[in-house]
This record gives C-alpha cells, sequence and structure tokens, in this order.
C-alpha cells in the first residue's frame, strides 16, 4: 500500500510540474523583456488557461491530500530510529 501512494504522489508530481511549466506567464519578468507578450497574445487561449489553472490547484489539492494519507498511514515516527538500529 505504501509503495501504491508513493506510486500516485511521483506522478501527480509529474503531472503538477508539466500543468506549471505549460502555463502562460501573467506578466512581467524575463519574458516580457525578449517579446514574450506578443508570443502569448498570438499563441495563447483564454480558455485553456483557465483548465491549466484549475488543474494546477487540484493537483495540488491532491499532492497535498495523498502526503497527508500517506503519513497517517506510516503511522508515528517515535522510535523509528531505534527500529532500525535493531533491525
Amino acid at each position: 500500500m505504501l509503495t501504491t501512494m508513493t506510486v500516485f504522489i511521483a506522478l501527480v508530481c509529474i503531472l503538477l510540474m508539466g500543468a506549471i511549466l505549460i502555463q502562460n506567464p501573467k506578466g512581467g519578468g524575463v519574458d516580457s523583456t525578449f517579446g514574450g507578450t506578443q508570443a502569448n497574445q498570438m499563441f495563447g487561449a483564454a480558455k485553456s488557461t483557465d483548465f491549466i489553472e484549475k488543474a494546477t490547484w487540484y493537483l495540488a489539492i491532491a499532492l497535498f491530500a495523498l502526503c497527508i494519507a500517506t503519513t497517517l498511514l506510516v503511522g508515528g515516527t517515535e522510535g523509528a530510529a531505534e527500529q532500525l538500529l535493531s533491525q
């Protein structure tokens, strides 16, 4: 079960990185210095940005929930060092 949760966390992390990287910048930064605003106006679409932004929030919430669930699944860490040393 722990392995499955870890795989889900890794998958959500990869999807979250992709969702963040394909978002259009909101303005400012280095991108606008090199003509990024013209490229955004030419290639950008309003509906796709709404979907990507919502997907980013959902993936971030899913990552948070999966991390909390995995922590509860593993249990407390009291005495974990002693358990590892005794094995």
